[in-house]
Formats: C-alpha cells, structure tokens, sequence
C-alpha cells in the first residue's frame, strides 16, 4: 500500500468526525500489525474486492460509540444496540468514501459486526497490515487496513 492511499484513509476519518460531530480527531502515526489484532469492544469489518482484496475494520469502545450515536441522534443516552449499529455505520461510511479515491472498482460488502474479542475469528489479511490510531475526545479507536 502506497503512503498516498494510507493518506486517503485518515483524511476520510478525519472528515468523517469533522463532519458528524463537528470536533476534531487526532490521528496517530500508522504502524505495521506485528502478530496479534488490535480489537476493541466493537468492531466493523468491511471485506474488499476486485483489484485490491482484502479488509479494514474499525475497532472502539462501547462507550465512544455511544457518544458518538448519541450527538448524531441529538439525544442524552443511547443503548447498547446503537453502539453496535455506529461501527458499522462508521466503517461503512469510511470504506464508501475512499471508494471515491480508489475508484468505482474498489468493490466494498455489508459491514460485519463483531461484540467484544472473539477468540475463534482470525483476519487474513496479506501483509503489510496498517493500524492507524484514532483518538477523539479521551477515547482510542483504531483504523485497520489490509489490502494487496
């Protein structure tokens, strides 16, 4: 993967906040996956197809994607089913936009849902996986990019 292309997911992230929230993110340096998978309380995963195969996924805490859904619903709590629908909300608007830049045939699927750290899910992801670290407000999430 290119530095350019790299580039193109942080700008749709921070767009993405930007945008949704009206705050800004912090996006930290991007750093090669060693062996285990950085995951968090929820993760959305996306799977790539056509000429670029492969996956991203969006890995956060419960807590900050209640916070999230919560300024984008204009309410004061929001439940735990809200949380799950945001990262896969969050990774499919992420994935939907850099489709713009990569092109139309940068096929993308239906957001898979994981809850918590499943131990018998393993991505294959061909290397070099990128980890992007995305911190807004107090709360760390990670952008995970794997694409031959």
């Amino acid at each position: 993967m290119k530095e350019n292309e790299l580039r193109e997911f942080i700008n749709v992230v921070v767009s993405y906040f930007q945008d949704v929230t009206g705050e800004t993110v912090e996006m930290g340096m991007p750093y090669i996956k060693e062996n285990k998978s950085v995951i968090l309380d929820y993760t959305g995963v996306i799977g790539i197809s056509g000429p670029r195969k492969g996956a991203i996924y969006l890995t956060a805490s419960k807590v900050m994607l209640k916070e999230v859904a919560a300024i984008i619903l204009g309410a004061d709590e929001v439940d735990d089913e809200c949380a799950i629908d945001m990262v896969g909300e969050i990774t499919n608007t992420i994935a939907g936009n850099v489709r713009q830049s990569f092109g139309s045939s940068f096929m993308i699927s239906v957001p898979i849902i994981l809850k918590g750290s499943p131990e018998d899910v393993v991505f294959k992801l061909q290397p070099p996986v990128f980890i992007i670290p995305i911190k807004w407000r107090t709360f760390s999430s990670y952008l995970v990019v794997g694409l031959e």
